[in-house]
């Protein structure tokens, strides 16, 4: 284990689409990252190759969130490959159409599992760390899902509803020492990851008339990760305006 001041963050979910954008901002705002990844091995791979491009560590580690024991696997092996944890980014999550009338059993479990408890789960993994260090951050990544009721998406939205209410308490109960927060997006386009099967809501729909970019996220959990000293508890939504209709 090599010591260092660098700040380390673990991003849940980092071997693609939005986590791997976050991972790659954190690298460039000076972040030593920890990629957590399940089935996103090459991609995971591929981040870490770029964020020690920019002179970071990094490393990739393999994690189902839902899974206590993987989980707690993961973060054993981040704190000896790093010394330590300042940052964790809860991005991992599945989005499953599920309409509120069709919805299974096992896309129901899936969606919860993973989309929160396994928000809870990496949580309850870093806290003690964090702890020790006196001082942590958590981002969670909610989504406008949780603010709205998502009838196609129905696990989706009330799992990401849970996030926000998991966000509120786990900042009321680890104060002042960990700072907790949580970003709610709404439509952000990836270039080059976008599946032509995923329907974006009309830009008429939306107040600002356009769709977010994954810098419009970047940018939060980056002021979420370094500048926000006196916000804990809150979600910030990134979203246009729709949030408001």
């Amino acid at each position: 284990m090599r010591r260092s001041r660098t700040p380390v963050a673990l991003v849940t979910g980092g071997g693609r689409r939005l986590g791997r954008q976050i991972c790659l901002a954190l690298g460039h705002a000076g972040f030593d990252v920890a990629v957590n990844y399940h089935n996103s091995a090459a991609g995971a791979r591929t981040v870490v190759k770029d964020l020690n491009a920019m002179g970071q560590r990094a490393g990739s580690f393999k994690a189902n969130v839902s899974k206590s024991r993987q989980v707690d696997r993961m973060v054993s092996s981040v704190i000896r490959t790093f010394g330590r944890i300042d940052l964790l980014v809860n991005n991992a999550a599945v989005f499953l159409d599920s309409p509120a009338r069709s919805t299974t059993e096992s896309t129901w479990d899936t969606t919860i599992d993973i989309n929160l408890k396994g928000i809870f789960l990496c949580s309850k993994g870093v806290i003690p760390q964090m702890l020790k260090q006196k001082k942590g951050i958590i981002v969670n990544i909610a989504s406008l899902g949780g603010q709205q009721a998502w009838t196609e998406h129905m696990p989706y939205s009330v799992a990401k509803s849970g996030v926000i209410m998991l966000t509120r308490v786990m900042a009321k109960a680890l104060a002042p020492t960990i700072v907790v927060n949580a970003i709610a997006p709404g439509a952000i386009l990836i270039p080059g990851e976008e599946s032509e099967d995923i329907q974006h809501i009309s830009r008429k729909k939306i107040p600002l008339r356009k769709y977010g970019a994954p810098s419009d996220i970047t940018d939060m959990v980056l002021y979420l990760a370094t500048k926000a000293s006196y916000i804990t508890g809150q979600v910030i939504s990134v979203d246009g305006g729709r949030s408001i209709l």
